[in-house]
């Protein structure tokens, strides 16, 4: 019994260690809000194997117990380790861009200010805009476990109908460019916040730009944590 109890500790600690070693993110310098999911993941499937494995095995109970931590906790790594990568790609391909990607947990956000969206008043996409959104096409392309919610938003300038109507047409124009790029229209949804949750001063210039933002979230799918 003490072999067998030894044995589960170092299949789940094997797990464990894959887990933590098995992202190869190049951008792990990068602190993200949400942290490297994988390891946590992995070791939860991994106890979880090691006890299943070990009570279907009953003839070799420890050579059970370290199968089933190897397969669960690289099952159970699923997602945490997609989420992983696609922010690691992600990253790699709006560097310079302007665009911003934050990471919430399994969340992944993209923040895209007005500087190079859209001009004043307009729901048309602006000349530089259209590299940052080739980019996301390729990715979200690649990367398809995720919804995609583009929101709009606006400073404080004009009327509340004014803002909130321009900012859903933001919003839907570059969900129409990604569909013409490809991606997946029924991952896709849009909604337009107006000058609601403003991320700095409306009062300065600079502040108002900031707040002329599109944002992308992109959360897992029903089902992509058992992928």
């Amino acid at each position: 019994m003490k072999t067998f109890s030894r044995l589960i500790l170092t299949g789940t600690m094997a797990a464990l260690m894959a887990g933590c070693a098995s992202s190869g993110n190049p951008y792990e310098s990068q602190q993200s809000q949400g942290g490297n999911r994988t390891a946590m993941y992995g070791g939860i499937g991994a106890l979880a194997g090691a006890v299943a494995g070990a009570a279907i095995d009953h003839n070799n109970r420890g050579k059970g117990a370290l199968i089933g931590a190897a397969v669960a906790g690289a099952a159970g790594a699923g997602y945490g380790y997609y989420a992983d990568r696609q922010e690691a790609e992600l990253r790699r391909q709006m560097e310079g861009t302007g665009v911003e990607v934050q990471r919430q947990g399994d969340d992944i956000k993209l923040i895209m200010p007005g500087n190079i969206t859209f001009a004043t008043n307009s729901a048309d996409i602006a000349g530089n805009f259209y590299t940052p959104l080739n980019n996301l096409a390729t990715s979200f392309k690649q990367f398809n476990q995720n919804s995609i919610e583009i929101v709009g938003y606006t400073d404080s300038t004009g009327s509340r109908q004014l803002n909130m109507d321009l900012s859903q047409r933001r919003a839907q124009s570059v969900a129409n460019y990604l569909t013409a790029q490809g991606v997946d229209g029924t991952r896709l949804s849009t909604r337009g916040a107006g000058p609601d949750q403003p991320i700095a001063s409306n009062s300065t210039a600079d502040g108002r730009a900031q707040n002329r933002r599109v944002e992308v979230n992109l959360k897992p799918l029903p089902g992509a944590q058992q992928q």
